[in-house]
């Protein structure tokens, strides 16, 4: 499988800066920071490596438990896989305490980079893929937490974090990302877990830094950060501030700043496992780590974070990979949006089906494929239901989502299943709108076929679009 650009350097815990090919992204809230999520994939690491009973006692009771099952509700995505495991993994941008430095104002909660941690069920190979936070999604119904329920609606997937979070409750916020998640990925997630600021620095710290090389000077007010070009030592606030930095390095964006993430998680968990040998740096380390987590019940405590992280120690590190849902700028689709992404599709299904399988990805082939934005895609809407009025339904709901519409009319024959149908020259447009329905394409001459268009037709079981 792949292996992260600058490996050879990131052995010796090292990151290098590097640039991406991504429309740029505007900031909305001021002191946004990055998903400290990766930090747990060290923590798992080193646990691994063995802890003492001392160890034990000290460090069990600093994980938090939140219970989130009777929160997520039913119609969950069936689990394919049993022996495998996802783990979603979230950055907190709690405001709570020390955090409160970071983003005066801010009443809610909030996360940041999101990430699904796949373990295979023959524990051979693992991968982490990032959900980038800008990403327009269906936001399904949430239990807020104050006896009221949020409506169904799009937004940016990291709002799921601060609706079931309204009350504080760190459980809900989960349950509600969970759910979030499940709805448009399709996938079954086993596990949560979540780490705050502090503890990723503290983490950083006891490792003595992490060595980063950027190409360029750093100059970034928002993230508190002055870094000279070239290979430098950074722990504490510059750490921080390095994986917070978005607008004063690369291209700007939001999915340039998960790629230097992915980058400094690799070098951090690669650093820990070969730097922490005394019990004393062990401890500091994960001292910090463990006081910073917060999981689902199943998961709280050193004993079952160590079975989960022996199962991910002899993992090869070439079939470790690390990916972000494939995605190009919204502005592709709704030329007005110029903050937000969309998944690519048919790619993010490929990618999505593929872990629930527990299928092992390829990231060179998600990533060669260019996207077809729904702006590109004419669609005919018929109406298969008998119900009077749901192909007008269906069609703003596409017209919403940067689809072309041609027209509604109704089907020559009742549909209880959904289909989506193309003619000639049109399969790659149809694949895209079918996967992001979870449909299959199917080619056909249809005689009420559109010139031009791919047909929806509507059934009964029409799932509405995701992502």
């Amino acid at each position: 499988m792949d292996r992260q650009p600058g490996a050879s350097r990131e052995r010796r815990g090292t990151v290098r800066s590097r640039g991406h090919r991504r429309a740029k992204t505007r900031l909305t809230r001021r002191g946004r920071i990055l998903a400290l999520a990766g930090a747990v994939l060290a923590v798992l690491l080193v646990v691994a490596g063995g802890t003492g009973y001392w160890l034990y006692q000290r460090l069990d009771g600093n994980i938090q438990a939140a219970g989130i099952d009777n929160k997520i509700g039913g119609d969950r995505p069936v689990n394919l896989s049993p022996g495998a495991k996802n783990i979603l993994v979230v950055g907190s941008d709690s405001r709570d305490g020390d955090n409160a430095e970071y983003g005066k104002g801010l009443t809610t909660m909030q996360s940041d980079t999101l990430m699904v941690l796949h373990i295979a069920a023959n524990r051979e190979w693992a991968a982490v893929v990032s959900l980038p936070r800008d990403s327009w999604v269906q936001i399904p119904a949430c239990d807020r937490g104050n006896g009221t329920t949020s409506a169904p609606h799009h937004f940016k997937i990291n709002e799921a974090f601060a609706i079931g979070g309204t009350t504080g409750d760190i459980g809900g916020a989960a349950a509600c990302t969970i759910k979030t998640i499940e709805q448009n990925t399709g996938l079954r997630l086993d596990h949560f877990l979540s780490v705050d600021f502090q503890g990723f620095k503290g983490m950083v710290n006891a490792l003595d830094g992490i060595e980063v090389c950027p190409k360029q000077a750093i100059h970034d007010t928002k993230a508190h950060l002055d870094l000279k070009a070239g290979c430098q030592t950074v722990k504490g606030e510059q750490a921080l501030g390095y994986v917070r930095t978005r607008y004063s390095v690369g291209d700007g964006s939001d999915i340039g700043r998960i790629g230097r993430q992915q980058e400094f998680m690799h070098a951090l968990a690669t650093k820990a496992q070969g730097k922490l040998t005394s019990p004393g740096d062990l401890y500091s380390f994960l001292d910090s780590a463990t006081k910073s987590l917060t999981s689902d019940e199943d998961l709280a405590g050193i004993k079952p974070l160590t079975s989960l992280a022996s199962s991910l120690k002899g993992i090869p590190e070439d079939r470790l990979t690390f990916l972000t849902v494939p995605n190009y700028p919204r502005e592709l689709d709704l030329p007005t949006d110029k903050a937000n992404i969309s998944w690519q599709y048919p790619q993010a299904h490929i990618l999505f089906t593929a872990l629930a399988k527990d299928q092992e990805v390829d990231k060179d082939e998600l990533a060669a494929a260019e996207p077809v934005p729904a702006r590109t895609i004419t669609v005919q809407v018929l109406n298969g239901t008998g119900t009077p009025g749901q192909a007008a339904t269906v069609a703003k709901e596409l017209r919403a989502a940067g689809y072309t519409v041609t027209g509604t009319g109704n089907a020559p024959t009742p549909a209880k299943e959904t289909t989506v149908t193309y003619p000639s020259g049109l399969e790659e447009q149809a694949k895209a709108l079918a996967a992001r329905l979870r449909i299959p394409a199917t080619p056909r001459r249809d005689a009420q076929a559109a010139p031009g268009a791919v047909t929806l037709t509507v059934g009964a079981s029409y799932p509405g679009l995701r992502g």
